[in-house]
């Protein structure tokens, strides 16, 4: 296993935590919707089960702050009305004079917030990278009271080792607050809290909710004091979620460690066909051995969730011809759905970042950002392939989707074998496909040599014609993918858990 053991009873918990029966007169199984926003008092100025007004107290909103808290293994959670509102909560923790230093590769609205709305404010925040520990460690202050840091990162996909971090900041002043941005794991894949920091953070719109539909925030924490802080803005600043979303988000979790296991699958075989492909200039996913941090990966997350980045060859044009050709993937912000999204955070979600830092960062034209969803996985990779022959041009030899169907997230396959066999001599097959992007066909070179498997596209004429076939009805789909002649059960078979 390449990557820490799973968190014991994570399913367990996400599912019962905070959905007692016994809470309801009823003994209801799903916890109802309480949309009431005041509750009836037996006297002046005293509550039955706490309850008085639904901004500082919600029924719903509690079971899923519970659940949350169990989950992230937290004392207390707090939910918001956005991710950026529960941002500017813990922001609200500061006074004027005080000091944020913050990763640089950092999710826009953040960067946003720190730099439009928190410095107006007399808030002052550095954006600083923390590949090397000690020196982001440097440009602490006497006044920083937040360290914010996110790990993977948005959209680069850095890994920040988060003990080691956690450890410095505390060293340096044992009352500075840690925030990491959870956002791109999920406490199913990376505890935050575990390791050091003193709050997690997430978007819940992502991967904890998973279905594009509600916008809301999260941060939960064990210190006492930065709880009791919390809950006064809760109430106070009044930033909270309606009862529905917090029913919505609520029974999304009930499968977020399914999602998860489906999300982290598909996106290992989607990077490693990508890292294949001659079309794609590099990849990054911590999954992969080849990223720089997959080591510090493997020893604080369970997994690796559905994020993949990849630069295409070529640059601004190219790109957008890549996104507006895909079929299964939508052209969409956001991510962490059950939906597959693509981007192009230069230009998208991160346009509001200055210009020169993310030309610093590397958030170039040429950086598409992948939240791979759980669909089928022979379709996403055909959805991938077929993009990037119609936005690259060139006549190349490319690997085949089908020998990348299977590469599972937690049970690694050697990608140098993948390599070596797409490396093949062109002289041990009989039939190959080479993709023309200046034509927008498939050519077909023949050899007399015997048929040997590959990961490159190696038929013999009957199959040809058949995959030909299969990649017309495929690429003449108006809107989402039909797989022909799929065998019962289809082509991927999913070992979720």
């Amino acid at each position: 296993m390449d990557h820490l053991p799973y968190f014991e009873s994570f399913g367990t918990k996400a599912i019962h935590a905070g959905q007692e029966p016994e809470k309801w007169t009823s003994w209801a199984v799903t916890p109802p919707i309480s949309l009431a926003t005041t509750f009836k008092q037996p006297e002046p100025g005293v509550t039955k089960d706490k309850y008085e007004y639904s901004r500082g107290g919600n029924p719903t909103r509690e079971c899923l702050e519970e659940a949350f808290a169990a989950i992230c293994n937290g004392k207390k959670a707090f939910v918001w009305a956005s991710g950026l509102a529960g941002t500017q909560a813990v922001l609200q923790l500061l006074r004027g004079g005080d000091h944020v230093l913050a990763i640089d590769d950092l999710y826009g609205g953040t960067n946003r917030l720190l730099r439009r709305l928190a410095e107006p404010m007399g808030i002052t925040a550095d954006f600083v990278s923390t590949a090397d520990a000690d020196e982001f460690v440097k440009a602490m202050t006497p006044k920083t009271k937040i360290v914010w840091i996110e790990s993977p990162t948005n959209p680069l996909l850095q890994i920040t080792d988060i003990r080691k971090i956690a450890k410095k900041v505390k060293e340096y002043n044992k009352d500075c607050i840690l925030v990491v941005d959870n956002t791109f794991m999920s406490s199913y894949l990376q505890r935050p809290l575990d390791l050091g920091a003193d709050i997690e953070f997430a978007s819940v719109t992502k991967y904890y909710n998973g279905h594009s539909d509600v916008l809301m925030g999260l941060t939960v924490c064990k210190n006492d004091d930065i709880i009791e802080k919390l809950q006064f803005i809760q109430f106070a600043a009044g930033a909270v979620p309606s009862p529905f979303d917090c029913y919505l988000v609520n029974r999304g979790l009930k499968t977020l460690h399914l999602r998860m296991e489906a999300h982290s699958k598909n996106a290992m075989a989607v990077a490693s066909f990508l890292e294949a492909h001659p079309k794609v200039r590099s990849v990054n996913y911590p999954g992969l051995k080849s990223h720089p941090h997959h080591e510090i990966a493997t020893r604080q997350c369970t997994g690796f969730s559905g994020m993949v980045t990849f630069r295409i060859k070529g640059g601004l044009e190219e790109s957008k011809k890549f996104l507006q050709s895909c079929k299964v993937f939508t052209l969409a912000e956001s991510l962490g759905a059950v939906e597959s999204l693509a981007e192009l955070p230069c230009i998208m979600t991160h346009a509001s970042v200055p210009a020169k830092q993310r030309i610093e960062l590397g958030i170039t034209d040429d950086l598409i950002r992948l939240s791979v969803g759980v669909e089928d996985t022979l379709d996403l990779l055909k959805d991938v392939d077929q993009a990037l022959h119609v936005s690259v041009a060139g006549r190349v030899r490319c690997p085949d989707p089908h020998d990348f169907v299977h590469i599972d997230a937690t049970h690694w396959v050697k990608r140098d074998a993948v390599k070596q066999a797409h490396l093949q001599s062109s002289a041990t097959r009989n039939e190959s496909h080479v993709f023309d992007g200046a034509n927008k066909k498939v050519m077909t070179s023949s050899s007399s040599s015997t048929t040997t498997p590959s990961k490159v596209r190696t038929t013999t004429t009957a199959t040809t014609e058949a995959k030909d076939q299969e990649d017309k009805v495929f690429a003449s789909s108006p809107s989402r993918p039909r797989t022909a002649r799929q065998p019962p059960g289809g082509f991927t078979t999913f070992t979720l858990g």
